[in-house]
């Protein structure tokens, strides 16, 4: 049976963390033919964040408390450390992206052995919350980069939900902490990978009164690593 290793890092989400576990549970528990671990990695929250998370240890399998904040790459890497899967998937935990989608982006593992599947919010989507024009063109301008390199056609290679073969990014690979992380993860699984997969989910993006981190200088390094790691690993 497949196993898929759903990496949640969590920063100060006390609003959001408990019904974002709550659809992630209700939504794997109606996906047969797999098997799932769920890890929490609480990066040093000073909000209600963990006291939350130790009163539901039943949504999830795995907690990760750090003693300091290392920032959501730093998390990743934590999380990946004690990942078991054959797959990792990874889920925000501020609610921007709908667990129930699991399903349709978990198909093309189980139809087609799939080594890559990503979700995107520019295809098909039932709906995405409209945000900022900037944000769009900068990840547009990113994808168009990423399939140059890559001879891909992505349409969204910065959608939080990516779907790859554990196998393909070994640990000591991965060397970023920062945004360009998910650059870095992904680049790797399409050099090593051959089958790639993209799906339409829904998306309801928060502005940055709501939390929203990601800046439009964080282009420059992913657009550095994207490079580098097709190039020059």
């Amino acid at each position: 049976m497949i196993k898929i290793s759903i990496i949640i890092p969590a920063f100060n989400e006390e609003a959001t963390i408990i019904p974002l576990l709550k659809s992630v549970h209700e939504e794997v528990v109606k996906i047969d033919d797999i098997s799932f671990e769920i890890i929490v990695i609480d990066d040093c929250s000073i909000d209600n964040t963990n006291m939350l998370l130790k009163k539901n240890q039943t949504l999830y399998n795995h907690l990760i408390s750090l003693e300091r904040n290392l920032g959501k790459g730093g998390a990743v890497l934590k999380g990946l450390e004690k990942a078991t899967g054959d797959y990792i998937l990874f889920q925000d935990a501020d609610l921007e992206y709908s667990p129930t989608d699991y399903n349709l982006l978990i198909k093309p593992i189980i139809d087609f052995g799939a080594d890559v599947v990503m979700g995107t919010r520019f295809s098909g989507s039932t709906f995405t919350r409209v945000h900022y024009f900037w944000h769009k063109v900068g990840n547009r301008s990113i994808t168009f980069i990423f399939n140059l390199i890559n001879n891909t056609t992505f349409t969204d290679i910065y959608s939080c939900y990516l779907i790859y073969r554990k196998s393909l990014v070994p640990m000591q690979k991965i060397v970023t902490k920062g945004w360009e992380q998910h650059a870095e993860i992904l680049s790797l699984a399409v050099k090593n990978g051959n089958i790639f997969y993209e799906v339409p989910i829904t998306y309801r993006g928060r502005s940055y009164e709501e939390g929203k981190k990601i800046r439009g200088h964080h282009a420059f390094k992913i657009v550095y690593t994207i490079i580098k790691k097709r190039f020059f690993s």
